[in-house]
């Protein structure tokens, strides 16, 4: 009897050692890394730029204005892309009736624009980004898929993004990865000169 209970506790510890790394998933953890939150949604970094956005509480107005402007078919493209992603927090903080005039059909022209400052061909992370500025002496300076420059530099541990006019964005959230780009996420909104 005692020789069966022994082969028993033995053929059972040998599954529990065996089966233990195949019911515990270790892709798991590296992946949850990867998934940020934004907005109080998870960010996929399987998604797409807009597939992410449209769950974020945070930027709702961005991806209205996103809406307004036509670019959910580039932002939802193969990219990549680097979105600077303002948050609703940063909209609000322009003059009063900004974004409700920005959003009116007649003005689709100048909405393209500023989103379009927000975004800069390629996948670049906030590792990459301080290398340029390390490169730079101090100052990268990328160009828009507007056309315009953005200027970068490195500041009380976070990376600040400066617009045309000499204000800057601090990215509070960086290396959001998604299938299509990054984004980082900006607490200002930033505009073309």
């Amino acid at each position: 009897m005692n020789a069966k209970i022994s082969l028993y506790a033995a053929a059972v510890a040998a599954t529990v050692a065996f089966a233990a790394p195949i019911a515990a998933p270790f892709v798991a953890p590296a992946y949850a890394e990867m998934t940020k939150m934004v907005g109080g949604a998870p960010m996929y970094p399987s998604k797409n730029i807009i597939e992410n956005a449209v769950n974020s509480k945070d930027h709702t107005t961005l991806v209205a204005a996103v809406k307004a402007a036509g670019l959910v078919d580039t932002l939802e493209g193969a990219g990549p892309f680097t979105v600077f992603a303002p948050t609703n927090e940063a909209f609000a903080r322009l003059p009063a009736g900004t974004v409700d005039t920005l959003l009116k059909p007649e003005n689709k022209g100048m909405l393209t624009s500023i989103l379009t400052y927000h975004v800069v061909p390629g996948r670049l992370t906030e590792a990459e980004i301080d290398a340029m500025i390390r490169d730079g002496g101090g100052k990268a300076m990328l160009k828009t898929v507007e056309g315009e420059e953005l200027t970068f530099e490195r500041g009380g541990g976070h990376i600040w993004v400066i617009d045309a006019k000499g204000d800057k964005a601090e990215v509070t959230i960086p290396n959001v990865m998604q299938s299509n780009g990054v984004i980082q996420v900006i607490n200002k909104v930033l505009l073309p000169g």
